[in-house]
C-alpha cells in the first residue's frame, strides 16, 4: 500500500501581498538597449567615486594582522566609522546604527515604531519603494501634500487637528524624490513641534543631502536634537550604491530598539565594507568632502544642461525649476492636451527612458501624472542634450 504525501505550496499572506512598484527597484536593472538613453535612477556618476582611494583603503585593511575586517563585529557597527559619522551628525556615537544602505534603515525604523495596520503619514507624491517597506507592517497611509518647498506642514497640521493620529511620518526633506524641493528651516522646526505634540515619529530620509550644489544648506539640527525623529542617510549617492552602507541617527529612547531588532535579523553590516569606508574617511580627513565637491560640480553642470536642452528642443513644452541639488529634475507638461502615457511610449520608441510622474503614488489634488522624473546623475552632458532632442521629437507627435 502506498501513502501519498500532500504538500502545500501556499505562500504566506505577507508575501502574497507584495507588489512591485512600476518602473522601480530591480525593474530598472534590466538589460539595457544599446541605443537607449536612460534617465531612470538616482545613480552617482562613476567618474566622481573615489575608486583609487577605496582600493588603497581596502589593501590597508586587509594587510592588518589577524585580518579583523573578515570577522564578526558588533550590531551597532564598528570604529572608527561610527565615530566619524557621529561627529558629522553632531550626536553621541551611541545614537548611530550602521545599516545596509538607506532602505534598510527605513525598514528597521518602520518595524520599530509602526504597529501592524498602523497609520503612517507620507509624502504626496511619494518615493514608491518606501511603500514596499510599509508592506512589512501592513500599514495604512495618510498622504500629505508636497510642494516646491517639500512637505506641506500646514496640510499635515490641518489633518492632525481634524483627528488624524499617525504613528509615524515619512518624508525626504532635502531634494525631495521626486519633486526636488527642500524643506525650509522654519518648516522643519514646525514639523518637529507637531511630532512632539501629537506623539508621532518622523522618518527623515536624507540620501541627497550632501549633494547640494546651489543655495544654502538647511540644518538637520532640528531632526538630530529631537527624540521624535529617526534620521536616515546612506553612502549610496556619495561613495556608491554597491557598498550597501548607510546609517540611522535615532533618539536614545529608540536606538536600543533598533539594535535589538537588527540583532534578530542579519546581526550586522559587512565588517569588511565598514572597515574600508572607515579607513577611507579617517586616513585622509578631507577625502569625503573632496569627493562631494567633485560630484556637486558635475551634477550642477548636468542639471543646467538638461534644463537648457529641454527648453531649446521643446520650447514651451515644460515648466521647469532648476534644482539646487540632488539627482533629479521634475518638469511638468505645460500643455494639458499632451497625454503623458503616450508621451512615455513615444519617447521610448525614440530611445529615451524616464520615470513617469504617475509611477509616484499620490492622492487627490496633485498633478504628479503631468510630470516626468528625469535623472541626470550618471548621464554625460551630450547624452542629456540628445535625450532632450528625442523627447522633443516624441512631443511633436502629439503637437502636430
Amino acid at each position: 500500500m502506498s501513502t501519498q504525501i500532500l504538500t502545500t505550496t501556499r505562500r504566506p499572506a505577507l508575501i502574497e501581498a507584495f507588489t512591485a512598484p512600476k518602473g522601480f527597484g530591480d525593474q530598472t536593472l534590466r538589460d539595457r538597449r544599446a541605443d537607449a538613453i536612460e534617465l531612470l535612477g538616482g545613480i552617482p556618476d562613476p567618474s566622481v567615486l573615489p575608486t583609487e582611494e577605496l582600493a588603497a583603503a581596502t589593501a590597508r585593511v586587509l594587510s592588518r594582522p589577524g585580518v579583523p575586517a573578515l570577522q564578526y563585529s558588533r550590531t551597532e557597527g564598528i570604529s572608527p566609522l561610527r565615530e566619524w559619522i557621529a561627529e558629522r551628525e553632531g550626536v553621541p556615537v551611541e545614537r548611530i546604527l550602521i545599516t545596509n544602505g538607506g532602505f534598510h534603515g527605513l525598514s528597521l525604523a518602520i518595524q520599530s515604531v509602526v504597529e501592524r495596520g498602523g497609520l503612517v503619514a507620507v509624502d504626496n507624491p511619494i518615493f514608491p519603494l518606501f511603500l514596499r517597506g510599509l508592506q512589512l507592517s501592513d500599514a495604512r497611509t495618510l498622504p500629505v501634500f508636497v510642494g516646491p518647498q517639500g512637505l506641506d506642514v500646514d496640510h499635515l497640521s490641518d489633518q492632525l487637528r481634524a483627528g488624524a493620529r499617525p504613528s509615524a511620518l515619512y518624508t525626504v526633506p532635502d531634494f525631495h524624490n521626486p519633486s526636488q524641493g527642500t524643506l525650509p528651516g522654519e518648516a522643519r522646526r514646525e514639523l518637529v513641534r507637531l511630532a512632539e505634540h501629537y506623539g508621532f515619529v518622523i522618518l527623515a530620509d536624507n540620501p541627497y543631502r550632501e549633494l547640494r550644489f546651489a543655495g544654502k544648506q538647511e540644518s538637520v539640527e532640528e531632526f538630530n536634537n529631537s527624540d521624535h525623529v529617526v534620521h536616515i542617510n546612506t553612502f549610496t549617492k556619495t561613495l556608491g550604491p554597491g557598498l550597501r552602507l548607510g546609517w540611522t541617527v535615532a533618539p536614545e529612547r529608540l536606538s536600543g530598539d533598533l539594535v535589538a531588532l537588527r540583532s534578530r535579523q542579519d546581526s550586522h553590516s559587512s565588517t569588511l565594507v565598514q572597515a574600508i569606508i572607515g579607513e577611507l574617511v579617517t586616513s585622509d580627513p578631507g577625502i569625503f568632502d573632496a569627493t562631494l565637491e567633485r560630484a556637486r560640480g558635475l551634477y550642477r553642470n548636468r542639471a543646467e544642461t538638461l534644463v537648457a536642452a529641454l527648453h531649446r528642443e521643446a520650447p514651451g513644452a515644460f515648466e521647469t525649476v532648476l534644482p539646487d541639488g540632488g539627482l533629479f529634475l521634475w518638469p511638468k507638461l505645460a500643455d494639458s492636451s499632451v497625454d503623458p502615457d503616450q508621451l512615455a511610449a513615444d519617447a521610448s520608441a525614440e530611445g529615451v527612458e524616464y520615470q513617469r510622474g504617475s509611477f509616484f503614488p499620490s492622492g487627490p489634488g496633485t498633478d504628479a501624472d503631468r510630470h516626468l522624473r528625469l535623472a541626470y546623475g550618471e548621464v554625460p552632458a551630450p547624452k542629456l542634450e540628445e535625450a532632450a532632442a528625442r523627447l522633443g521629437r516624441a512631443l511633436a507627435k502629439q503637437r502636430k
